[in-house]
């Protein structure tokens, strides 16, 4: 046998589906362990850093990536680390031109991010520019869940 044949053959965005997927099991959960959490920040990094090995990486998949590191970095507490993710998300979503839900969703990641800080005033700020990209939304169930998204930010930042 050589050496090649030994070699698992796996390409990139199967490992960061395989990942995203993984810390959506997390994300479901009630309750995270500590180290449940660090597992996902993890899973969600390689996740991220895989996707951007891909030939097929795209700006949206660059966008989701964001919008996932910031969702985690807010479960976890981490709002600074959330918020930067989700300007991320924003500028990428942006930048690219994309559909009104990645910005939609970089506005409601920041709106929560915000919320793990405290900041409700700035949380406030970033829902209403996410509830002005659910405007232009055609799309019925994806303007459904950025409005069931955001309406959940009321007292809760998960």
């Amino acid at each position: 046998m050589t050496k090649e044949t030994e070699t698992p053959t796996f390409s990139h965005k199967q490992i960061a589906a395989t990942c995203f997927n993984q810390v959506w099991d997390f994300l479901e959960k009630e309750d995270i362990t500590p180290e449940e959490q660090e597992q996902m920040i993890h899973l969600c990094h390689s996740s991220f850093w895989h996707w951007t090995q891909a030939e097929e990486c795209t700006e949206t998949n660059l966008s989701i990536g964001y919008w996932q590191l910031s969702r985690v970095y807010a479960v976890v507490g981490q709002g600074e680390n959330a918020l930067n993710y989700a300007k991320r998300c924003i500028c990428v979503s942006e930048e690219a031109g994309l559909a009104p839900f990645y910005s939609g969703y970089g506005y409601e990641a920041a709106a929560r991010a915000c919320l793990v800080l405290g900041q409700n005033d700035e949380s406030e700020r970033f829902k209403d520019l996410a509830y002005e990209c659910a405007e232009k939304m055609t799309d019925v169930e994806s303007k459904k869940l950025l409005l069931n998204d955001l309406d959940g930010l009321i007292s809760y930042p998960r």
